[in-house]
C-alpha cells in the first residue's frame, strides 16, 4: 500500500482504545493552547484581514470564528480565519523534530468541520489526534528539508493533516480519503520569503492549509481524484517540495505505538521556536545581572551559539535591524536584546512600534553568532551564550531548549491570552480539557466570543 493508504486506514480506524489516554490528553492540551493563542490574536486584532475576508466569504451558517460575536459562516471560511488566528502571534505550539505547527491547521479544520457535521467532542478529539500525529510525522520525516528550500513545513503538513481530519469527520470511506490526501498535496506549500521582508504571510499558512484541506475532502466526496502516491511519488510532496526521497517507514514507522504528538510543546515565548533555547539561557544571565546590580546598559557584547539550520532563519545579516513586528519575532539578536533589557519576552514585547526602541536596536548590534558543531534537531539544541560587561565581567549560561510545560504554566498562559481569569475563561478551559465528554462544539465556540469581549490585558 501507499503511504496515503496506510495513513488513511490508521486514521479512520482510530478509537479511544487505540489512542491512549495520554495521547488524547496531549491533544486536549494542544487545543486548549491553540484556542488561547487565537483569543489573544482576536483581542489584539492581529488577524483582522483574515477574519474580515472570512466573514465576507460567508457561506452556510455552520461554523464559528473563534472570539467573534458575528454570525456563523461556512466551514472553509471559518477554518481559514481560525487557523490564521491560532498562528497570528507565533505563540502556538511546535513539534521540534519537523519544526511544524501541528495544532493550528488541525484545530481549525476539526472545529469547523466538526461543528458543521454536528460531531461530538469525542469525535472531534479523535480526528484531531489523527491530524496532529500526521502533521508531526510528515514534518519529522524530512527535518529542515522543506525550510531549506524556502517552504514552510506547516503549510505542507498542515493541508494534508486537515484533509485527513475533514475526511474522518465527514465519514468518507478509504478510497475517498486517499483521494482527499492526493488532492490536498497540490495545495501544499507556503513560501518563507517573508523572512526577507518582515511581512506577515506566515500567519496565513495554517489558515490556508485548513481551508484547502476541507476543500480537498469535499472534492473527494464529490468524486474528484488525487494521486495515491502523493507522499512517495516522483513528484510527490517530499521530492518536489523538500528535494528528498523519503522511505515509507520514515513517515509510518511505529504508527499507533510511538506518538510524535507527545513531543509537541507549547511555546513560552511568542516568537520563532529556534530562538527559545537562547532566551532560556538569557533568562539565567538576567537573574545574575539583577544580583550584581547590572543592567542592559552595562552589556558590552553577547556571543550566542546557534545550530546551523537556525542561522538563515533567525540570524540573517539584516535580522539585527527588524523592519516590522513580525520581523522582530524572527530576530534572535533583537529578541535577546529585549530579554536582557526587560527581563522577559511576551506578547507585549512585540507591540506596535517595538522596532523603534533605540536601546534594543543598539544592543542587538552587539550580538554575535557562532555556529554550533554537530547535527541534530535545531529546536532541541541547548541555548549557549556569553555576555561580556563593561569592566571585564563575563557571564556564561547554557540552558536546555524548551521542555514540557506544566499544567499550571499552561493554564496561566491560557488565561493571560484570554485577557485574565474569569468564570467564562475557566469554563472554556474546563470544556477544552474535557473535550471528549462535550456533546457538541457550538456552545463551546460561542463561549469564545464572551471571553474575547471581556476586559483584561495580555501578559
Amino acid at each position: 500500500m501507499t503511504v496515503a493508504a496506510h495513513l488513511t486506514l490508521w486514521a479512520l480506524g482510530l478509537t479511544n482504545d487505540t489512542a491512549p489516554d495520554e495521547v488524547r490528553d496531549a491533544a486536549c492540551r494542544g487545543l486548549l493552547d491553540g484556542v488561547g493563542t487565537a483569543l489573544a490574536a482576536a483581542r489584539l486584532g492581529a488577524a483582522e484581514p483574515a477574519v474580515g475576508v472570512a466573514a465576507a466569504l460567508g457561506g452556510p451558517r455552520k461554523a464559528t470564528v473563534i472570539g467573534s460575536g458575528g454570525p456563523r459562516i461556512g466551514a472553509p471560511a471559518a477554518a481559514f480565519a481560525n487557523g490564521t488566528l491560532v498562528h497570528a502571534l507565533d505563540f502556538d505550539d511546535t513539534h521540534p523534530g519537523g519544526l511544524v505547527h501541528s495544532t493550528a491547521p488541525v484545530l481549525a479544520a476539526a472545529f469547523a468541520v466538526g461543528q458543521e457535521q454536528r460531531a461530538t467532542g469525542a469525535e472531534v478529539l479523535l480526528a484531531a489526534v489523527a491530524g496532529m500525529e500526521t502533521a508531526c510525522r510528515i514534518g519529522a520525516a524530512a527535518p529542515h528539508a522543506f525550510h531549506a528550500r524556502g517552504i514552510h513545513a506547516t503549510g505542507v503538513a498542515g493541508v494534508l493533516a486537515a484533509a485527513l481530519v475533514s475526511a474522518r469527520l465527514m465519514r468518507l470511506d478509504v478510497d475517498r480519503t486517499v483521494n482527499a490526501l492526493g488532492i490536498a498535496g497540490s495545495s501544499a506549500g507556503g513560501l518563507l520569503e517573508f523572512l526577507s521582508t518582515g511581512s506577515a504571510t506566515k500567519q496565513l499558512h495554517p489558515g490556508q492549509a485548513a481551508s484547502n484541506g476541507i476543500l480537498a475532502a469535499r472534492l473527494a466526496a464529490a468524486g474528484a481524484t488525487g494521486p495515491d502516491t502523493v507522499f512517495e511519488g516522483e513528484f510527490g510532496v517530499f521530492r518536489a517540495l523538500a528535494g528528498r526521497t523519503v522511505a515509507p517507514h520514515q513517515v509510518l514507522g511505529g504508527l499507533g505505538d510511538r506518538w510524535e504528538l507527545l513531543r509537541v510543546t507549547p511555546k513560552p515565548y511568542p516568537c520563532c521556536q529556534l530562538i527559545h533555547a537562547s532566551l532560556n539561557a538569557a533568562q539565567t544571565v538576567v537573574a545574575r545581572m539583577a544580583e550584581a546590580g547590572l543592567t542592559a546598559a552595562d552589556v558590552e557584547s553577547v556571543k550566542v551559539t546557534v545550530p546551523k539550520e537556525a542561522v538563515p532563519i533567525v540570524c540573517g545579516p539584516d535580522k539585527a535591524y527588524p523592519k516590522t513586528v513580525y520581523d522582530a519575532k524572527f530576530s534572535l539578536a533583537w529578541t535577546l536584546a529585549a530579554m536582557l533589557t526587560d527581563g522577559s519576552v511576551g506578547v507585549d514585547t512585540y507591540s506596535e512600534g517595538c522596532t523603534r526602541r533605540v536601546q534594543l536596536n543598539e544592543l542587538a548590534q552587539r550580538v554575535r553568532f557562532v555556529q554550533a558543531r554537530g547535527d541534530g534537531e535545531a529546536a532541541t539544541a541547548p541555548g549557549r551564550l556569553t555576555v561580556r560587561f563593561r569592566g571585564g565581567r563575563q557571564e556564561r549560561a547554557e540552558e536546555p531548549a524548551t521542555t514540557a510545560m506544566s499544567d499550571t504554566a499552561l493554564m496561566a498562559k491560557f488565561h493571560a491570552n484570554a485577557g485574565g481569569m474569569t468564570p467564562d475563561s475557566e469554563h472554556l478551559a474546563a470544556q477544552l480539557r474535557a473535550l471528549g465528554t462535550v456533546r457538541g462544539l457550538g456552545p463551546l465556540l460561542d463561549l469564545t466570543a464572551q471571553v474575547a469581549a471581556g476586559k483584561g490585558s495580555v501578559a
